[in-house]
């Protein structure tokens, strides 16, 4: 099978949907979360969807199965919350290997399905790696700056866990997406670079930013170039944004990314801006029109969707995706 570095030189790769978008069609109980496995455990599980994997994974292999249907080429794992940090919230920490273990198995399993049906379009699986819901770059208490909730090395020594555990599930790529602080990325990303050197091996990486508003800042103040500059100094397969804002809103930051890198570059944004609820109303044929200004404008080499996108969603993508060529950079640095 050949390689993703090899594939993204000969045409515009897809990536899947929203994971948790897909799963609230299910309308999951308390009950279907706990599974047989821990329905006597003391705290509530419901909206721990990394859990899933576990207790209901037919579901999560039916949503990868979906995507690569519509089109993608890569599919994220469920683990955006998978680290010790994330877990804490549900106190499962103790299941975090298990957890982006199994994840990786699940989608390797359905991706390793497709690509036998057919080998002219190899899919491969992106070990997703999440945020956390803290930052080390800012205080959570305004009235003692200086606070941190969590340090570089808790940081570190989390995502460490995370990615052997997906490695070891069968990951062909690392990826560090929605990234609102870019020292919590900068461990993740030091992690990645342990493991490579402790196992002698490479694993391609992708690292995903998320610009939160007009401002077109990151939640911790940096700029585009200023967040581009923060993580180049490791070769990755590419760089990109998503989350936050629909594909209209997100291109400009694009622009900036692609005159400024000779990485690859990727872009999942949301299916427009949620709406009072909460809910995202862009449908396949916007969002479609949207990314194709994108295409026109030879600005990315991956292409997907976050929140409130779905397998229409990609399939429409995917489908105007054929039409154009990759991104070549022209850029300087």
């Amino acid at each position: 099978m050949s390689t993703i570095q090899e594939e993204i030189k000969k045409r515009i790769l897809v990536l899947d949907g929203a994971m948790g978008t897909m799963l609230q069609r299910y309308n999951f109980s308390e009950e279907d979360f706990r599974g047989e496995r821990f329905k006597d455990f003391p705290h509530p599980l419901k909206g721990n969807n990394d859990l899933l994997s576990l207790t209901q994974p037919q579901a999560i292999k039916a949503v990868h199965a979906a995507y690569f249907e519509a089109g993608a080429d890569i599919v994220e794992t469920n683990t955006f919350s998978g680290t010790t940090i994330g877990m804490a919230d549900y106190h499962l920490e103790d299941l975090v290997y298990e957890l982006n273990y199994e994840s990786a198995k699940l989608a390797r399993e359905v991706a390793n399905e497709f690509t036998a049906k057919n080998p002219d379009q190899p899919r491969f699986v992106a070990g997703s790696i999440g945020p956390t819901n803290r930052t080390a770059s800012m205080s959570p208490d305004v009235n003692d700056p200086g606070y941190r909730a969590v340090t570089f090395d808790d940081l570190r020594i989390a995502y460490k866990q995370q990615v052997e555990a997906l490695l070891d599930g069968g990951c062909d790529i690392l990826l560090v997406e929605t990234i609102f602080d870019t020292l919590n990325a900068k461990a993740a990303l030091f992690a990645i670079e342990e493991v490579k050197e402790e196992r002698n091996i490479d694993v391609p990486i992708m690292v995903s930013g998320t610009i939160t508003d007009a401002s077109g800042r990151t939640l911790s103040g940096q700029t585009v170039e200023a967040f581009l500059i923060s993580v180049s100094h490791i070769p990755l397969l590419s760089v990109g944004f998503n989350c936050a804002l629909g594909a209209d809103l997100l291109k400009p930051y694009l622009q900036t990314l692609s005159h400024n890198t000779s990485f690859n570059i990727s872009a999942h944004p949301n299916a427009g801006l949620p709406n009072a609820f909460g809910e995202y109303d862009e449908t396949p044929e916007e969002m479609q029109a949207q990314i194709r200004s994108y295409l026109e404008d030879n600005l990315i080499n991956i292409i997907g969707g976050c929140c409130g996108t779905t397998p229409e969603h990609i399939k429409l993508i995917a489908d105007i995706a054929k039409e154009y060529k990759p991104r070549v950079s022209t850029a300087v640095m």
